[in-house]
């Protein structure tokens, strides 16, 4: 009768572990590296990513815009993360891309990264708050969190804060 209540007890037990389980959020991300740092964005988001191509410069742009690039037809802004970041510039290698990412229903921008990582699965509730370690505020109100996934740390990025910082929305856009 002993056995009979320690298996009950263990069927219970993993009952109530998996209901737990099934309670929690997963988000998929999409992960870069951008000067050794791993970085994620929310893989919705991530239309495509492309070997580093020719980029057309735009005169006058924000410094982080190195330009456009063609992508079927459709002109793509294209944007240096790591001079979005305040990062020194590095050489481009075989390992370079261009995430091309999905703004709003009707904006796509391209993302120069040193290398793409992998789409991961990140329970919702082991992701943190970002530490206020960091004196550029223009860096942190991009991060919407952070993640440690197989003992890596994930800084994972609000995508919209950060491109809407650099493409400003104009007074004619708030009107309609």
């Amino acid at each position: 009768m002993l056995q009979n209540n320690n298996t009950h007890q263990k069927k219970q037990e993993e009952a109530a572990r998996r209901a737990n389980e099934d309670d929690v959020v997963y988000h998929q991300w999409a992960t870069f590296r951008v000067n050794k740092e791993l970085f994620g964005i929310d893989v919705m988001q991530v239309k495509e990513v492309l070997r580093f191509v020719d980029i057309t410069p735009v005169p006058g742009a924000d410094y982080s815009v190195l330009g456009i690039i063609n992508v079927r037809g459709n002109v793509v802004t294209v944007i240096d993360t790591r001079r979005l970041f305040n990062l020194p510039d590095s050489t481009l290698d075989d390992n370079t891309r261009i995430i091309i990412v999905e703004l709003n229903d009707k904006e796509v921008i391209g993302l120069v990264v040193d290398s793409v990582d992998e789409v991961i699965n990140l329970p919702a509730n082991r992701v943190d708050r970002a530490p206020n370690l960091s004196g550029d505020e223009s860096t942190r109100r991009f991060v919407q969190g952070v993640c440690y996934h197989n003992n890596i740390l994930i800084i994972l990025l609000d995508l919209t804060k950060m491109l809407l910082s650099i493409t400003p929305t104009t007074e004619s856009e708030h009107m309609f």
